[in-house]
Order: C-alpha cells, then sequence, then structure tokens
C-alpha cells in the first residue's frame, strides 16, 4: 500500500528520471515527500517559468522528457512559458502540476484552473488524474506521448487528495519511444532522387537525434558531396568544421546560402520543418523538388507538398543512408563551394560601432574552449553573433528555443552545468533577456552550479528597438532600460562578478571567472549603435 505521492515518484524512477525541478507548493507536498527517499536530483527553483525551461532544457539535452512540477494556479501559468517553449522546440518534457481536490473541483476554490482548457492549445496531451490506480498508466503514457512522432510537452493536473490517498497497484513498465524507420523501398526512392539531382542541399533539424545519427549524415554527405544546412537553432547537429557544412537558416541568414536554397533542383528536409524563421518568412521554399523526412505523419506536407515523404526519426534515416551502395557520378564540387561562403561570412567578423568588439570576442571564445562547450541563449539581437560566429563541433552543445523566448538562456545554462558537470558552459543573454530570469543565478549559486553568464548589455530592448526603427524611425518609445550593475549582481548572491566595457578586457576576466569555480556573470557594455553585426541602429533607422 502505497500514497498516490510515492506512486508517482516510483513511476518517474522507472523510467530512469534522474533529477526534475520545481517551485515548492502545498498543492503537491505528499508527491513532495515520496521524493526525499527517492534517488532523484531536485532542484529548486525560485519561479516556475525557470523551473519549466530547465526541465525543457534537460529534454534537448538528453532525448528523455524533462520533468517539471509546479503549484496549482499561478505556479501553473508561471510555467507555461516553458511549455510553449517544448512544443514549438519539438522537445519532450512533463509538467506536473498540482490540483484542488476532487470534491472541489468546479467550484472555484482557492487558485483552481481547468488545465485541459488552458494548455490545451500548446500541450501534446493534458490530462487530469481523478483515480491514485490509474497514476502508472497515465505516467507511462505521459512519456510515450511526450517522447513519439513529434515530440512535445504532456500537462498532468494532481488534485491534491489522489496524492495522499492510500492505494495498492503496481507499476507500469519503462517506456521507450518507438522509432519509426524508413522501408528499403524509401532508400531506394530516396536514392534515385540523389543520383539525378545537380544542386542538391540537405536541411537538418528537429529532436530525436543520436550522435551516431549525426554522424552517419556527415560520412553520407562526404559520399555524395551534398551541401549541408542546418535549422534555427539547431546548428550543432552537423559538424562545423566539415568540408559539407553550408551554415545555418536563422535570424540574420547569409545571403549566399538563401540563394543557394532557393537554386537547389532537390530540397531533402531530414527532422526539419522550414517553419518561419529557417524558411525566411516561407519564402526559401517553391518549385524545388523536395523530401521530407519526420518522424509523424501529420508534419509532412502540412506546408509544403514533397515529392517523397518519409515516415521516419531522422536518427533512423540517417543510420539506414548506409544501404545506398550506389557510386555517386562525377559531380562539380558542391559541398567545397557552400563552405567555402560559410567560411567567409563567419571568419572575421565585421567593426562594430565601441570599445567592445563583439565578433573579436565570439573569435576568441571559439579559439579558446574545447569543442565539448555548450553554449546557451535566449532570444534577442545579442544572439545573432553567437550563431555567426561561434562554431559547433559536437551534438547537442546547442541549447537555445527555435521559439524565440526571452529569458531562456539562465535556466537553459543552469541544466546543462548540472546535465554535463565536466563540458564548460557558456551562457549568453541580452540585458533584458538577463532579468526574465536572472533570479535563477540564486539556483546556480545553491547547488554550486559554475555556469559562466555573459551578459551583453545596450541598455535597451534591443531587437524591438531595431524593427521599431525600421517601421516607426526615430520615435523610440518603450524600449529604453535602465539596467543594474549586473557584475555586483553576481557578487550579491555569492557568485563571480566582473564588468566588460572594452575588447581587451574580456579575455582576462573570462579566464578569472572560470578559475573562481563559481558561478559567474561578465558585465559586457555594448554600443547601442551596434545592433546586429553589419548594420547600426542609424543604419536601420534610415532604411539602409
Amino acid at each position: 500500500m502505497r500514497t498516490g505521492g510515492q506512486i508517482l515518484v516510483e513511476q518517474l524512477k522507472q523510467n530512469g528520471v534522474e533529477r526534475l525541478t520545481c517551485v515548492p507548493g502545498e498543492s503537491y507536498l505528499a508527491a513532495l515527500d515520496a521524493m526525499y527517499d527517492a534517488d532523484i536530483d531536485v532542484l529548486i527553483c525560485r519561479h516556475e517559468g525557470g523551473a519549466a525551461m530547465m526541465a525543457e532544457a534537460y529534454g534537448k539535452l538528453t532525448g528523455r522528457p524533462g520533468i517539471c512540477f509546479v503549484t496549482r494556479g499561478p505556479g501553473a501559468t508561471n510555467a507555461a512559458h516553458g511549455v510553449h517553449i517544448a512544443q514549438h522546440d519539438s522537445t519532450p518534457m512533463i509538467l506536473f502540476v498540482g490540483q484542488v481536490e476532487r470534491a472541489f473541483l468546479g467550484r472555484g476554490a482557492f487558485q483552481e484552473l481547468d488545465y485541459v482548457a488552458a494548455f490545451g492549445g500548446i500541450a501534446k496531451w493534458v490530462v487530469e488524474i481523478s483515480d491514485p490506480k490509474r497514476i502508472p498508466e497515465i505516467v507511462a503514457r505521459a512519456f510515450r506521448v511526450a517522447m513519439q512522432g513529434r515530440p512535445g510537452p504532456v500537462v498532468i493536473s494532481l488534485p491534491e487528495d489522489i496524492l495522499t490517498e492510500v492505494c495498492d497497484v503496481a507499476d507500469a513498465p519503462a517506456v521507450e519511444a518507438i522509432e519509426a524507420a524508413p522501408t528499403h523501398a524509401d532508400i531506394k526512392a530516396f536514392s534515385k532522387l540523389i543520383q539525378s539531382a545537380q544542386r542538391p542541399l540537405m536541411i537538418l533539424g528537429g529532436s530525436r537525434w543520436t550522435e551516431a545519427g549525426c554522424m552517419a549524415v556527415a560520412d553520407f554527405a562526404v559520399r555524395y558531396d551534398i551541401p549541408v544546412a542546418t535549422e534555427f537553432r539547431r546548428t550543432s547537429l552537423f559538424p562545423a568544421q566539415h568540408p559539407c557544412y553550408a551554415g545555418d537558416l536563422g535570424f540574420g541568414q547569409n545571403p549566399a546560402l538563401s540563394q543557394r536554397v532557393k537554386d537547389a533542383d532537390l530540397l531533402i528536409l531530414l527532422g526539419a520543418r522550414m517553419a518561419e524563421v529557417p524558411s525566411n518568412g516561407y519564402t526559401l521554399i517553391g518549385s524545388q523538388k523536395l523530401v521530407h523526412i519526420f518522424p509523424q505523419a501529420e508534419e509532412i506536407g502540412r506546408v509544403y507538398q514533397p515529392a517523397l515523404g518519409i515516415v521516419s526519426t531522422p536518427d533512423q534515416f540517417a543510420k539506414a543512408l548506409s544501404w545506398i551502395d550506389e557510386t555517386p557520378s562525377p559531380q562539380i564540387i558542391r559541398g567545397a563551394a557552400a563552405h567555402h561562403d560559410w567560411l567567409k561570412w563567419t571568419t572575421t567578423p565585421l567593426p562594430i560601432p565601441g570599445e567592445f568588439q563583439y565578433g573579436e570576442v565570439m573569435v576568441w571564445l571559439r579559439e579558446h574552449l574545447p569543442p565539448e562547450t555548450i553554449i546557451t541563449n535566449g532570444a534577442g539581437n545579442y544572439a545573432i553573433w553567437v550563431h555567426r560566429y561561434w562554431r559547433h563541433q559536437k551534438p547537442f552543445t546547442q541549447v537555445a528555443p527555435t521559439s524565440g523566448s526571452v529569458g531562456y538562456s539562465v535556466p537553459a545554462g543552469i541544466m546543462a552545468k548540472r546535465q554535463c558537470p565536466e563540458a564548460p558552459v557558456v551562457t549568453f543573454a541580452g540585458d533584458g533577456c538577463f532579468l526574465m530570469n536572472g533570479n535563477e543565478f540564486a539556483t546556480a549559486v545553491q547547488y554550486d552550479i559554475p555556469l559562466i553568464i555573459i551578459v551583453v548589455d545596450n541598455g535597451m530592448w534591443g531587437t524591438i528597438r531595431m524593427h521599431q526603427e525600421r517601421e516607426y524611425p526615430y520615435r523610440p518609445i518603450g524600449t529604453e532600460l535602465k539596467n543594474p550593475d549586473f557584475a555586483a549582481y553576481a557578487r550579491a548572491f555569492g557568485g563571480h562578478g566582473e564588468t566588460v566595457r572594452r575588447t581587451t578586457e574580456f579575455a582576462p576576466a573570462f579566464e578569472r571567472a572560470r578559475a573562481s569555480g563559481k558561478p559567474a556573470i561578465l558585465h559586457c557594455l555594448i554600443e547601442p549603435q551596434a545592433i546586429t553585426p553589419a548594420k547600426t541602429l542609424d543604419q536601420v533607422s534610415r532604411g539602409e
């Protein structure tokens, strides 16, 4: 005989949960109590939004659902931010939310919320458990729903009394996602298209990859001399040093790569969906012949109609590429030309206004940090420099939101360092981005998680200001920020903090931060005119 809370926690352990995040609440105290005796790393966070984003980052890093517990009502709505990221980014995640007792449901009780109505549009599945005997069944199904097909978030509502009620029920077995794979007929049809293509281009994206799958694509690209690009914030799926790497399709795209997509006679979307950002507002794909490989059939043909659609995880398809044994026909140099265009775009940063040359800082970091370094960022123009000048060499070293969520970088960096303690973790945040969830720096200090956070401070909501100046030039309103001393902020929490005003100050400050062994913030002051790597704010205002 066990309480519902004990049954729930045992079911998490059954599914290999090693850590979870939460903000405590009285609505799920029985589950918290069960965690006391469980061998699970419980990270107590300072805000439900940060807790949910940490769980989402865990899903990105591991491919298993990130687990987050929050209390009812306001706790749940705060956590919705992380659920939205998981939905957009195809990340497996399970959010457990406290609920009022069953007898109080529908009466407008304290902090009561209809979770099916609140989360139905952004979660893959929302369910409220009404009987503690069904906890194993529902939790097992939640793991399966979160991981299979196109991964995403599941929300489970936990009425308070089902967690305290005692019953006798067996645990459900551990869940592994079904791996949809291509047939030999699929690969044969794909091979024919490859053989006849003169200007093929492969675009990688999505989730459900392994390191072996990434390596298989890299090997195939060499054999057939196929340029390979990555979708927005999926850059680490393909090694930057690879001779066929063509670059990433994000904000501030390399015009040469955008044109290469348009000119392709065969586009291969492997795990990718080519949504608004990578498709540059749905303008890059038109008459090209298209192959779309995706783990969920409903996504194939949703926007673009393919000549060949294959229901398969990208990882399984990548491994099946070894079945192709035809000898590639002699071709012009395709991969090398695409890689050359990318190197021109990313090797030497353009000078920007001010004494802090952000591009030079990125070059220093890529030359002095090891390949296993994990980079996290949120949303904002500051991230354009990161994506353009950093070079990912290993899979799963980029943790960033394709949803464009401001405030993601700090919680994601904390989880990345907790999950991968031996890897350096560098987190980039704009001044506005940092203060969305910068309170989680306290979590990093509490658990001795020594990530390094680079706060790029231009004193404004930079991306919004850029759009504002483009649409309504010289009429700024609502975008200026008066910021604290972020270095002092770090020291106040018990971390390491330094201010960087000039490029020459950065490297010594970074090395001191690394040597401190503490969570650290480097407060880097950048000239507001330096709005992108290529344009000043005044140039945007003038429409140049």
